[in-house]
């Protein structure tokens, strides 16, 4: 009985655990969101306005032996069929990156602008390379986008680094951003429709979501521009 009664413990311990992991995960992405987006040289707050997508890979491991690469989770989240109000998260994962030379590790939070409609159609896939299948630009700083050149205008997804303090816009090719679809069963409770996600209206925001959500919709409650 006493064995039956820790099985069954271990049951529902274990379900929880993967809750609460996926809740501090969406929290990091919102902490690390809210800091670019106050620091002075940060994200500009009318790119953000722009932008159909945000996603968010908080401490994404960056490594390097003989090749470079990062590896990490977070999340995207897009305004409901690209104009409409911030929708719920869906789960991603990143992999992969540029060739490199030297050694050695450190962990990045990786925010990425998804500015238009071919962009965050990428996500409906269940992976996309930058650079490759989708066209990317290091992100322009600062308190407006005005500085910035066509290439990262017209970017169907523009890229920021954050490492020791230090941010800005990067290049990030031939990473690889894939649904994390254990994650999504995990905030949702069962497997889930990314283009319900993103697309239809109304669509619920998981609590372990919410706080997130909510951020985004205080920053930039509106679309501006086509």
């Amino acid at each position: 009985m006493k064995k039956k009664m820790m099985a069954l413990a271990l049951l529902v311990a274990q379900p929880l655990a993967a809750q609460v992991k996926e809740t501090n995960r969406l929290d990091a992405c919102r902490e690390v969101l809210q800091e670019v987006l106050d620091m002075p040289e940060g994200i500009p707050r009318d790119l953000l306005a722009k932008a159909e997508c945000v996603i968010v890979i908080p401490s994404a491991k960056k490594f390097a032996l003989g090749f470079g690469g990062r590896f990490g989770k977070g999340a995207a989240v897009c305004r409901t069929g690209g104009r409409g109000p911030w929708g719920p998260p869906l789960m991603v994962s990143i992999g992969g990156g540029n060739f490199g030379l030297q050694i050695g590790g450190e962990a990045v939070d990786l925010v990425f602008l998804v500015m238009n409609r071919k962009g965050m159609e990428h996500l409906l896939q269940s992976q996309f390379t930058l650079g490759a299948d989708a066209s990317v630009a290091a992100g322009p700083k600062g308190r407006n986008a005005e500085a910035a050149t066509d290439i990262q205008m017209y970017a169907e997804i523009l890229t920021y680094s954050r490492s020791r303090g230090l941010f800005a816009g990067i290049a990030i090719d031939g990473a690889v951003i894939k649904q994390d679809k254990d994650g999504n069963e995990r905030v949702y409770g069962d497997a889930v429709s990314p283009k319900a996600l993103l697309f239809t209206p109304g669509q619920a925001i998981p609590p372990a979501g919410k706080a997130l959500v909510d951020a985004l919709r205080g920053i930039s409650p509106e679309k501006t521009g086509p």
